[in-house]
């Protein structure tokens, strides 16, 4: 049997990886800029992480949700304590997909309606419901197109308040990602942030804010969307928040209610994830890497715009796209190829920096070094 194939592959079979370093089966070892879609938020194996699982391994590996688990319990303690959001309550999950799959559910549950508005470019993964309000027609299959979906201008106050005054008594929900990944890099700003908030408030729909990749530290505030000020009701999350293990989650509102099976998991929240997120949030604190991330980034950003052939720079902390000249589209090709240093696309000539909050200068350095190289 042969595997199915997901993405375009690159030429490299990574067997191990450690730090910001990841090694092909000669040894070579290879920059990750990536983290592999934003996952690897505190280093491949950093030691805690290693630690935590294992410590946990020790004891039970998986039970069903139908008993207590008070490693849960500590991670949504934890989570509420350094994310702020102490008054909501955690589902968990396994991925970002099903985070935005549920957090869209719970508020057709709440609001009894149908309606969802979403935003050119947006992406909210791969199960029905995400898919749906995913602006991007390459994963979206007959059976997810919908009518109950309207996609408007990213950043579009005035389209926003028309489509609402029109359709916001029908509309169960506005979900948008506070910084477009797979879009391209694109940072919603907060007086747009602000008038979804007013919307929402005004209409009774539910605020979902995306924060599967810009969320966990990466921008510099642990939600991108906090830079605004405003507050969502439900926040999604998922990548950076197990390092690698498979975890997802919805942090909800105390206004929603609860009834048992409204939402549910098999393996969600299992201990070996909730042991790789709680040590997540361990590192994070004691190595103090959301403050980090965005002085990195402001530090990145600079010396990346003054890099001629470096078009279009945007982002917030460690979540950065910029543009290459049409000259230049095999620079990622070349990067890998004759640097061994790891990025990401958003098509059509976008490069994507995702690498882990813990990055060192001398590691960015490297990356900029390369940059300038085949920028010339």
């Amino acid at each position: 049997m042969n595997l199915f194939p997901v993405y375009p592959l690159n030429d490299v079979t990574i067997v191990r990886a450690e730090g910001q370093r990841v090694y092909d089966p000669e040894g070579r070892a290879y920059l990750d800029f990536y983290g592999g879609h934003a996952v690897i938020s505190i280093g491949h194996r950093h030691p805690h992480w290693v630690k935590r699982i294992e410590d946990q391994l020790s004891k039970i590996a998986f039970y069903s949700n139908s008993i207590k688990l008070p490693v849960q319990e500590e991670l949504a303690e934890r989570l509420g304590k350094v994310s702020g959001k102490t008054e909501y309550r955690l589902f968990l999950c396994n991925s970002g997909a099903e985070a935005n799959e549920n957090a869209l559910k719970l508020a057709s549950f709440h609001t009894g309606r149908r309606k969802i508005v979403a935003f050119k470019k947006a992406f909210h993964g791969r199960t029905s419901l995400a898919v749906a309000a995913t602006d991007n027609p390459t994963i979206v299959a007959p059976v997810n197109e919908t009518p109950n979906v309207t996609f408007l201008p990213f950043n579009d106050s005035s389209a926003l308040r028309e489509h609402m005054a029109r359709e916001g008594n029908q509309t169960a929900a506005v979900i948008l990602e506070g910084i477009q990944g797979v879009g391209g890099i694109h940072v919603a700003t907060a007086d747009f942030l602000k008038t979804v908030r007013e919307l929402c408030d005004a209409s009774g729909a539910v605020y979902i804010a995306d924060s599967v990749q810009c969320g966990y530290g990466r921008s510099g505030q642990f939600f991108a969307h906090d830079h605004s000020g405003v507050e969502a009701d439900l926040y999604t999350t998922a990548k950076g928040m197990g390092n690698g293990f498979p975890i997802g989650g919805v942090l909800i509102h105390p206004k929603f209610k609860a009834s048992f099976g409204m939402l549910g998991t098999t393996f969600g929240g299992n201990p070996l994830a909730c042991a790789a997120a709680l040590a997540v949030l361990e590192v994070m604190e004691r190595e103090h890497l959301i403050p980090a991330a965005r002085e990195k980034g402001d530090w990145l950003m600079g010396e990346l715009k003054k890099i001629p052939g470096v078009l279009g720079l945007r982002g917030m902390g460690l979540m950065i796209g910029f543009d290459l000249p049409d000259t230049k589209k095999d620079f990622r090709k070349r990067l890998l190829e004759e640097h061994r240093i790891f990025t990401g696309e958003a098509k059509p000539n976008t490069v994507r920096l995702l690498p882990a909050l813990n990055i060192s200068k001398a590691e960015m350095e490297e990356f900029l070094e390369a940059t300038r190289t085949l920028l010339k």
